[in-house]
């Protein structure tokens, strides 16, 4: 732009044309680079020797994309890690290492020499949380396993959904246990899958032959305190009980006897299991109840108890288990007997038989068998009584009440002769309704689902009755259990078919066409120094999502606290997210987000949940102890990093150790006198001799002089500072302050001039010091004195 000066008259000057370069363009400000703030805290400084020391990491994340970070710490020398301390932020994976090279991500039981957590897709939020939306679960006709029974639902710390199975009526060294990643329809990583199952702990196919057998009628409980980890019924070469499976690990994670085989009446087999007031109960082929405890994951005392239902001289205990109101159902059969199908009850509080159930009831004519015992409910709702739907030559469903009395049978499962049922899944529908869906196959049907509304007494309006399967595998399903997935809002099935598929609990139809997903946001959980670093939750949003696929008005998203109580939000913004601004932390230190999307197409859907809160960096913590070895004065650590913006480093901390009082230096010191006739043998590193006092008449071949020598010593067995020589005579022999090591030494040398009197004149010195690392205000030590004489005219001894 060219100005004009109103107003003055400038010369006009005319210079040679040059070419004049464009500014030059400013360099790009550098990429900020994530760092790593390394403290430590719990011990004081200096700290104690054997004191624990929790070191710190903070991450500040510069990410402007999203990418994988790790954080890797050495346990440093002079400490040893402490089991059980490593604590990563929500989202990392924690790993171990004894070698400080080669991870694994389970805790070797000692030896631990660095730490490290991943985060596969850290950043740009350091503080957030994703979880997987589950798409749309298509029919998976890969092997799954042809006797797979019901599905385990499991959803990963990611938010992926798997669905496990175990095989039933399988001999021990068959591969029996299968995981399926529901997203893809494929088989979880880790494979090859299906993998043996093992009574010793260890990863799932690494503990060589199976050596637990599976029962008929295998049912589930899930460890309240850990929810990836599954009881379930097992038979071994010898007995009979409750084996483990923790699935966020895929591993085995133990197994507990609970009766022996054989006897009489023989055990052979056992069903169930199902929980109550923390006891696991299952029933075993003698018709007695077992027992076993999740808390201190032993046997309950008393176990086995005395039988509820008549021995069933079988293979395998055709029955299963159902608890209301705190009470134990259990159903047995025998089939191709005399015998009648019958229902027992047994009571908790009292290990005994139910009042009103001194003897067991009968479902059916004998010779038919069950596979089930379900609860049956009031019309409000209530746990009632228990029901058995029996078959052979024909379908019998019978129900008694609490106290032995008879109920009235569900109508939907008067199915033709030949069908069977299965142990149903209860679900409460969004109108309050409580329903039961029984898995069904058989009497003409290649695969159904029963669906009963105890709330109105009747089938489930809006279903067909019985719900087939016509779009999974031409409808042969042979339907063994279904497993409702809370955040999709779907039911998940499996059969005899080995076909896993989703169903719409409200409609039937399959595939479900709805999307879930769950986050539990604890943003305490992102630190492990105790302070508080939290200002608030922020927002839940959907990502990789497109909008217009949702029915919001008909999705719903729930937010529930550490309580389990709802917590009101505004629900979904017409972009997919839910502003949580509104929530205290205060209140509620943790929430659960889920979230149930109704879709209007399955296809190509894919997408996260996601939910932040403002605060600082996330941590990283464990915990060491310091050695008690006197020669360790100090301990320290440093945290490398890499993530998207490059690699990095922690500043260094070092923590000086205090000696304890096993620890105590050990300091001597000793004075002495050059005995030799010149002057240059007595000074540093003079040859002397040196000794503790001098012949009469020497001072004067040294003109009056006395050379004196203070050696001193820390014998160890630790250092010693602010060390000072103390001089009774001589000034000039006063040095200080100085530092000396353990073991090692330092001497002073000095000399007093005119020393010619008749009497001798007796020098001595001391040490006063510190050891290393004491607290400040620790009053020095003294060493004893030690003296020297320097004899002049006489020497009087």
């Amino acid at each position: 732009m060219r100005r004009r000066m109103l107003g003055t008259f400038l010369p006009l000057v005319l210079v040679a044309a040059t070419a004049v370069p464009p500014p030059a363009a400013a360099d790009p400000a550098p990429a900020a680079v994530s760092g790593l703030v390394k403290s430590v805290q719990g011990t004081g400084s200096p700290a104690d020797h054997g004191a624990s020391a929790n070191w710190v990491i903070g991450y500040d994340d510069q990410a402007t994309t999203a990418g994988a970070a790790t954080i890797t710490d050495a346990v440093g020398a002079g400490q040893a890690f402490q089991p059980g301390s490593l604590h990563a932020p929500p989202g990392w994976t924690p790993q171990w290492s004894t070698d400080g090279s080669t991870f694994t991500g389970t805790e070797p039981a000692s030896g631990v020499t660095a730490v490290r957590a991943t985060n596969p897709d850290a950043g740009p939020d350091a503080t957030q949380l994703s979880g997987a939306l589950t798409p749309p679960v298509q029919a998976v006709t890969t092997a799954t396993g042809g006797d797979g029974f019901s599905p385990i639902l499991y959803r990963t710390q990611g938010g992926v959904l798997q669905a496990w199975n175990i095989y039933h009526h399988l001999g021990a060294t068959s591969p029996k246990v299968v995981c399926t990643d529901l997203a893809t329809g494929q088989r979880c990583p880790g494979g090859p899958w299906p993998k043996v199952l093992n009574t010793a702990p260890g990863p799932l196919g690494t503990l060589g032959a199976g050596d637990i057998a599976s029962p008929m009628v295998e049912q589930y409980v899930r460890d309240p305190a850990a929810p990836a980890k599954v009881y379930y019924p097992a038979i071994t070469a010898t007995s009979v009980g409750i084996g483990c499976l923790d699935m966020a690990a895929a591993a085995n994670c133990g197994y507990s006897a609970l009766a022996n085989l054989g006897g009489s009446p023989p055990v052979s087999s056992i069903t169930g299991l199902v929980e109550s007031g923390g006891n696991v109960y299952g029933l075993i082929s003698s018709g007695a109840v077992v027992c076993w405890t999740i808390a201190t994951q032993s046997a309950c005392g008393g176990q086995p108890y005395a039988p509820i239902v008549p021995a069933a001289n079988q293979p395998y205990v055709y029955g299963a288990l159902t608890v209301v109101a705190d009470k134990v159902f259990a159903s047995t059969s025998s089939p191709n007997t005399t015998q009648q199908p019958s229902l027992g009850c047994f009571d908790p509080a009292t290990a005994t038989a139910c009042a009103g159930w001194a003897s067991s009831r009968p479902t059916g004519p004998a010779g038919n068998y069950t596979y089930n015992a379900y609860t049956a409910f009031s019309t409000s709702g209530a746990p009632v009584g228990a029901c058995s739907s029996t078959s052979v030559a024909s379908t019998v469903t019978t129900c008694y009440a609490l106290d032995g009395s008879a109920l009235p049978a569900p109508p939907i499962t008067a199915l033709p002769a030949g069908a069977i049922f299965f142990p149903p899944e209860v679900v409460t529908d969004p109108g309050g309704h409580v329903r039961s869906y029984l898995p069904a196959w058989g009497g003409g049907y290649a695969g159904a689902a029963l669906c009963h509304d105890w709330t109105t007494g009747s089938a489930c309006a809006g279903l067909p009755g019985p719900i087939t399967h016509p779009t999974v595998n031409g409808g042969a399903t042979r339907d063994y259990g279904y497993a409702y997935d809370p955040p999709s809002g779907c039911l998940i099935g499996l059969g005899d078919a080995g076909v896993l598929f989703s169903m719409e609990p409200t409609t039937g139809a399959s595939p479900c066409v709805r999307s879930g997903g769950q986050v539990t946001l604890k943003p305490g959980d992102f630190s492990c120094d105790g302070g508080n670093h939290v200002q608030g939750y922020t927002a839940a949003r959907l990502t990789g999502v497109d909008p217009a696929n949702v029915d919001f008005a008909a999705s719903q998203v729930t937010v529930t606290d550490q309580d389990n109580a709802v917590v009101p939000t505004p629900g979904f913004a017409p972009d997919g997210s839910v502003d949580l601004t509104g929530v205290s932390v205060a209140a509620h230190p943790s929430i659960t987000v889920t979230t149930t999307l109704v879709l209007h197409s399955a296809a190509g859907f894919s997408g996260s949940l996601v939910v932040d809160y403002a605060g600082d960096a996330p941590q990283l913590c464990f915990r060491t102890t310091i050695a008690a070895d006197c020669a360790v004065t100090a301990v320290a650590n440093t945290a490398t990093g890499t993530d998207s913006t490059g690699s990095f480093t922690s500043n260094t901390v070092t923590l000086p150790v205090a000696p304890g009082a096993s620890c105590t230096p050990k300091v001597k010191v000793e004075k002495e006198i050059c005995t030799a006739s010149t002057a240059a043998k007595c000074g540093p590193g003079g040859a002397g001799p040196w000794a503790k006092q001098t012949g009469v008449g020497l001072l004067g071949l040294l003109f009056a002089t006395a050379y004196w020598r203070i050696t001193v010593t820390n014998e160890g067995p630790v250092g010693i500072t602010s060390a000072h020589v103390v001089d009774s005579v001589e000034p000039s022999c006063q040095t200080g302050p100085f530092a000396l090591g353990a073991g090692q030494t330092r001497q002073v040398y000095c000399s007093t001039y005119a020393l010619l009197s008749l009497f001798p004149i007796t020098n001595q010195a001391k040490v006063s010091y510190l050891p290393v690392n004491v607290p400040p205000g620790t009053p020095p030590s003294h060493t004893n004195w030690s003296s020297a004489k320097a004899c002049s005219l006489l020497c009087v001894l």
